[in-house]
Parts: C-alpha cells; structure tokens; sequence
C-alpha cells in the first residue's frame, strides 16, 4: 500500500513515517509550506505558523532521504492565509475565542495538503500524519476514536473530519504513548527524538494576526464596577485569570467578553460557572445525525477527560444545546465543545 504521510519535521510524523515503512508500505513524505516571509514579522518560539518553518521543512526532508523515501513540499500558504489567519482574525475581532488547529485539520492538513498532493501527481492510497488519535469501523461508518494515551489524545482536534477523510486516514501512533515515540526515534537514531513539541499555531504576538490598533476599555464586574483598563478587548478570553490589571484578593476571571463595548467583564469562579450552552455548527464525526437528547462525555477544551454526566439535545437544524446540571468552568464562545461516548467521538460544533 502507498500511503502519503503528512511530515512536519517533527518526532511524531518522523515516527509515524517510519514506522508505515518498516511495516513494509511504500511511504511518501509531503510537507506543508505556510509561510510567506514578509507577511507578518512572526517570532521565535516553536509553533505551527511561523519563520521557522524553513528550518522544519529542511529537518523533514533530510529525514525522508534517511529512511529513503521520496519528499514533496506542498505550498498552501495562500489557502492557509485565507482560510486560518482570516478566521482567527474575524472570530477575535468579534470577541470569540478561536480555535484554528481544529478549523486546520479539516480544511488544510486533512483536506487540501492530501488533495493538492494528489493533483501534483503523488498517487497514495492512504493518508498518515503522526496525531494521537485512532480510526476504526463501526458498521458502515468510520468511527474517530481515542488515542490508547489519554494524556496526549488529539481526538478532540479532529471532529470535524469527514467521513470520506478518516476512511482514507491512518494514525500509525494511535496506540502508542509519547515516551514510547521518542524511544523509538532515539533507537532509529533520528534527529526529531529529542526535538520539544510544538506548543501553538503562531509564532509570534497574535495581536499582529487581529490587526487591530489599541483600542482602551474597561475591564468591570458582574455588577459594573470598574476595576481596571485594557487596551483591546481581543486580547483575552473566557476563563483567564491571569494579566487582568488589578490587584486580586479571591481570583477573578474573565467571564463574558463584550465586543461592542469594547468591555471586559470579570467574576468569581462561580460566576464562570455555566450548567447550559448552545452549540453550532455541528459535525457528526462518528454516528450519524441525531434527533433525540443522549446522554455523552464532553470536553470544551483539549486537555483532560471529558466531563462526564452531559446531555447534548440537537435541534435539527445543524445545532443543539448541552447541559450538565454540575456545570462547566470556561465554556468560551468561538471554542468547540466535543462530545463523546466512551473513546468514540459523536460529534462537536462551535460554542455560541
């Protein structure tokens, strides 16, 4: 079987890439070039979007000559521009907190880098990339599941893949832990063994991305009592604590952020509390659209297990309301909420 393997340069693509190949499967590495120099001044620290990308794009090709498999750099920095940079940009400038790895994964990584490598004329039969994740049938559905590592599962970043992405999908790390990865890279003797994760899509300020000027407001209480300035409302988001502008005795957190006011509204933790919320834009990853209330685990952020004791009720016209009568801390709107069954992704949407 041929399989593309989406290569970032990193220790978990570089293993899924070895690993398909020492399984005996004809292996090509595509790369994905998103950066325009000039664009944006960018800065230094590791990330999926930035100027050094040319230094990944380089450690994924010397890897692919010394596994001996071919490499094409795949440019979809224009797509990647129009669709990522100016979404993060309208849903911070609306006062929503954005989540562009999931907006990525389906339209760019998932969707245009195998399809643009295809129409470049790399024929594969399958496509890998090195996510914690796993695929698996269930009737005639393809079912998103849990990684076997919990603690590094990207499930949650995916929902959004179609049905037709993951039954071309392969997660050769799926069932493997991280330590497990980098013992095996550190055996084959491959660079990335040692290499840090990246930890964010951008490099640089964000501010630089929502291109927006300063602009002072006020940060106030649930009762409107004003406790400190800012100088954009973008630059937060639901449930942080931290960088408010004022002395705390008991903790205040973000939230409600008002974007026409140009205001930022801080509680106490129970204020952040919310037992209800709605959901749009929902994508049935695994099972197929429902009509009833079902009970499910749901997770509003990546990390973590999901909250247990939800209830997602659609409203059949592509959204749906949650609740849990504990309540959730930080349900941010702009972020996606995930909800589960067991290990089986259901679906997810967009938190209103």
């Amino acid at each position: 079987m041929r399989v593309a393997v989406g290569l970032s340069g990193g220790v978990d693509s570089s293993v899924a890439a070895l690993l398909l190949k020492r399984a005996g499967h004809d292996v090509v590495g595509v790369t994905m070039r998103l950066w325009r120099e000039g664009r944006y001044a960018g800065g230094s620290r590791d990330a999926c979007f930035g100027p050094g990308e040319a230094e990944d794009i380089a450690a994924a090709a010397a890897f692919a000559e010394s596994i001996g498999i071919e490499h094409r750099v795949i440019d979809c920095a224009d797509a990647y521009e129009r669709e990522i940079v100016s979404y993060f940009r309208e849903a911070s400038r609306a006062g929503l907190t954005p989540n562009p790895c999931v907006i990525c994964n389906a339209r760019i990584k998932f969707g245009l880098l195998p399809d643009m490598a295809a129409s470049s004329g790399v024929a594969f039969d399958r496509f890998a990339t090195g996510h914690y994740a796993r695929v698996a049938r269930r009737g005639e559905r393809m079912a998103l599941m849990r990684a076997a590592d919990v603690r590094k599962d990207q499930s949650y970043f995916l929902y959004r893949l179609s049905q037709e992405q993951l039954a071309r999908q392969v997660f050769p790390l799926g069932g493997l832990g991280k330590q497990e990865v980098r013992r095996i890279a550190a055996e084959a003797g491959l660079q990335a063994a040692e290499r840090p994760d990246s930890q964010d899509f951008y490099s640089g300020d964000r501010n630089e991305l929502v291109g927006m000027p300063d602009r002072p407001g006020d940060v106030v209480t649930t009762d409107g009592r004003r406790v400190a300035g800012h100088n954009g409302y973008w630059r937060f988001t639901i449930g942080q604590r931290r960088g408010l502008g004022f002395a705390q005795g008991e903790p205040y957190y973000v939230v409600r952020i008002d974007a026409c006011r140009n205001e930022v509204v801080v509680g106490r933790r129970d204020e952040l509390l919310r037992t209800e919320f709605r959901v749009v834009d929902v994508r049935w990853a695994s099972a197929p659209p429902a009509s009833e209330p079902f009970p499910c685990g749901v997770k509003i952020r990546s990390t973590g297990e999901p909250a247990a004791g939800a209830v997602f009720e659609p409203d059949g016209s592509g959204g749906g309301v949650c609740r849990r009568a504990e309540g959730l801390l930080g349900v941010a709107p702009g972020q996606s909420a995930v909800f589960y069954d067991g290990d089986m992704v259901l679906c997810g949407g967009v938190i209103a």
